[in-house]
């Protein structure tokens, strides 16, 4: 069995019981970084072996990962924080084993784009999850495909390009567009940052952005239909 295991994003309560169960009992944990995951580990105390499996070498392990799966271990795949594949390692790991009959559970667990979404204030029952935008090649285009989209956009961002991602979507999408940035989710400083593009640039401009990010942008509102009352009931 691979279970695919999320782990808290700051707060450490928000750890499950399952998931602390889980990898005490597997024969190995995967971890992005050891170093972090090591923390976390002792913290619950689990004691148990680490292996590293992150972006830079997942091709290179997987194939030895599905092997110790086939001949019956129990693998655990955690990542820094939030849960493994969601712009982070572990996709591809997941693909090779179910292509090798392996069963892969995935735990309900912390992700920041979930907590960031609800908190927002925005339409949450129809949404795109873009992650984080491509830095240069593509990051343009990637954007003007989304001109036209209705569903709330959330998007993961680094505090050293928040500014520039910003004002990049007032270009886009236009300074009066509603948006809500989210720092720090479950951690002491958790902040949400809401209003119109042009203020919420405003405020970072003033307030240098620290912690990491998520962006969630309002989607499009559809044009309203001759005679149908105005509300915002549109944009759901």
């Amino acid at each position: 069995m691979l279970y695919i295991i999320p782990t808290p994003v700051g707060n450490l309560e928000d750890m499950t019981l399952r998931a602390v169960r889980l990898l005490k009992e597997a024969d190995v944990v995967l971890a992005e970084d050891t170093r972090t995951s090591g923390i976390l580990l002792k913290h619950f105390d689990i004691q148990n072996h680490l292996l590293s499996h992150h972006k830079f070498n997942e091709h290179g392990t997987t194939a030895s990962v599905v092997e110790r799966l086939k001949a019956g271990q129990t693998v655990a795949l955690i990542s820094d924080a939030g849960t493994p594949g969601i712009s982070d390692p572990g996709f591809f790991l997941a693909r090779e084993a179910i292509a090798a009959g392996i069963e892969v559970q995935t735990l309900p667990g912390a992700t920041a784009c979930i907590p960031a979404l609800v908190s927002s204030g925005l339409p949450c029952d129809r949404f795109c999850f873009e992650g984080f935008l491509p830095q240069k090649k593509g990051r343009q285009t990637h954007l003007d495909s989304l001109r036209e989209e209705t569903r709330t956009m959330v998007f993961y961002e680094s505090p050293f390009r928040l500014l520039k991602t910003l004002q990049q979507f007032a270009e886009v999408f236009g300074p009066e567009r509603q948006v809500s940035v989210s720092r720090e989710i479950s951690k002491v400083h958790e902040e949400h940052v809401r209003g119109t593009l042009a203020e919420v640039i405003d405020h970072f401009t003033q307030k240098a952005p620290k912690g990491e990010i998520v962006i969630v942008l309002a989607g499009k509102v559809k044009e309203k239909a001759k005679g149908k009352k105005n509300d915002n009931t549109d944009n759901i």
